[in-house]
């Protein structure tokens, strides 16, 4: 729960930097595109200024030739003077510009004089010399025109695209390019952040757990080779004694007996090796009678002291995986514990069962729960040649976990030791290994937690 809280709080963070990028993209976007703009706009100003100066200018001069200045200023709300104005140090560049509008609008050009922060035109009259004032035009800045906003969000829209493709979808997938590559190459790469959109994440999040799992492989690989030499050579060392002293003399029923059992550890040892290394994967879910089952279990255990609590149950389980991990907690109760033993089968968590199998013994100590659970990890280090090569628990543990539920065990109040396992009916596994849209993979991401679109 800590982890998602985090994960969703840097992903809101994430989101808050993209739309703050996305602001200053755009205001800086609409700098430059005012900037890039400006020369056009201040030329768009300049021509509407000389069609309104040309205009007022044919007007003046008409109402000159028949009124005083007074009255035509006063009529027309122009501002006319008649004294020369004096040039200043603001507006030489637009006196310029509209100077030289003049001149192709009227045909003929005018004096154009920036003074006192305005334009100032001569105006031709029949008498005196006249001027007529124009505010200098002033630049538009805010706020922007149209065109300028939507040119800026266009390019900030685009910026930012850009920008969050590259981050999170990109970049994610550049790193998982190169961490295939390393991994084509027998290299072992480190597993990658996920980072980016839903979709790289998941694929990222698949990603790290084929290299866990790869990983775990080669543990296990390494861990069942030097396992097999190790388990294997006793029994085969006693096997080959007694063959060499069956040359001199017939083979005493009691050193038959003995190599029989030396045979049978060999079986036990090879069978659960290959029931390790092959998974129970592949075995389709059928409904059963899990009482049913279970005391077929029992009976095959040869387990004397050993009474039944079984509750009428049915599931869509892995029939042969679970009569091996039950199995293989009768054995552990059989080699560690002490009579009377106790089978119980019972309901858990809505639809779920939990399998339990009491003895007297003291059990497993808690400080080595962990290990016992390992593969190829034997707590009594002494029985590692009789067929025992610690692998039983292991594979309980995995079937748990393939039925949804967990490995577990407890001391009751009462004494003795319970060691069981809990799982849900794989009944939503069924289901989606008919349908052609999703696969058995599909439940083990759920598992792993996975999340799907």
């Amino acid at each position: 729960m800590p982890n998602r809280s985090a994960a969703g709080s840097r992903r809101w963070l994430r989101v808050l930097a993209y739309g703050a990028g996305g602001l200053g993209l755009w205001l800086l976007s609409l700098l430059l595109v005012q900037t890039l703009l400006s020369r056009r706009l201040a030329r768009s100003q300049m021509v509407q200024l000389g069609s309104e100066v040309a205009f007022s200018l044919r007007l003046g001069e008409l109402a000159l030739e028949s009124y005083p200045m007074e009255s035509v200023a006063e009529l027309s709300g122009l501002e006319l003077a008649e004294d020369h104005p004096p040039a200043g140090d603001r507006g030489g560049a637009e006196a310029d510009a509209l100077h030289a509008e003049l001149c192709s609008q009227l045909g003929f050009c005018r004096e154009v004089v920036a003074a006192g922060g305005s334009l100032w035109v001569e105006v031709v009259s029949p008498f005196e010399s006249i001027w007529l004032a124009v505010a200098i035009p002033d630049p538009r800045r805010w706020p922007p025109d149209p065109l300028s906003l939507i040119l800026s969000l266009g390019a900030a829209g685009l910026a930012l695209s850009t920008l969050v493709l590259s981050l999170e979808v990109q970049r994610p997938l550049r790193q998982l390019e190169n961490s295939l590559q390393q991994l084509g190459t027998s290299q072992d790469p480190e597993p990658l952040p996920e980072r980016g959109t839903r979709a790289v994440r998941q694929i990222t999040r698949r990603f790290n757990g084929l290299l866990e799992h790869l990983r775990l492989d080669r543990q296990v690989r390494a861990t069942m080779l030097a396992g097999i030499g190790h388990d294997l050579n006793s029994p085969i060392t006693r096997l080959r004694l007694r063959l060499h002293l069956a040359e001199g003399q017939p083979m005493s029923a009691a050193e038959s007996t003995k190599a029989q059992g030396d045979l049978d550890a060999l079986e036990r040892i090879t069978s659960q090796f290959i029931a390790f290394a092959r998974g129970d994967a592949e075995e389709q879910p059928v409904r059963v009678d899990l009482a049913a089952l279970l005391a077929e279990v029992a009976g095959q255990s040869g387990l004397s002291n050993l009474s039944l609590d079984l509750k009428p149950l049915q599931a869509w389980v892995r029939p042969i995986a679970l009569t091996r991990a039950v199995g293989n907690l009768l054995s552990n109760a059989a080699h560690h514990g002490h009579p009377p033993y106790q089978l119980s089968l019972q309901p858990w968590d809505a639809g779920g069962f939990a399998i339990a199998v009491s003895d007297a013994g003291e059990g497993i100590p808690e400080a080595l729960w962990h290990q016992a659970l390992q593969p190829f990890r034997r707590l009594d280090e002494a029985r590692g040649g009789d067929g025992h090569c610690g692998l039983g628990l292991a594979i309980a543990q995995r079937v748990a976990l393939e039925h949804g539920g967990e490995l577990f065990h407890h001391r009751p109040g009462q004494g003795g030791f319970t060691l069981g396992l809990r799982g849900r009916s794989l009944s939503d596994l069924v289901t989606s290994s008919r349908s052609p849209d999703r696969s058995h993979s599909d439940q083990q991401d759920r598992m792993n937690g996975v999340e799907h679109p």
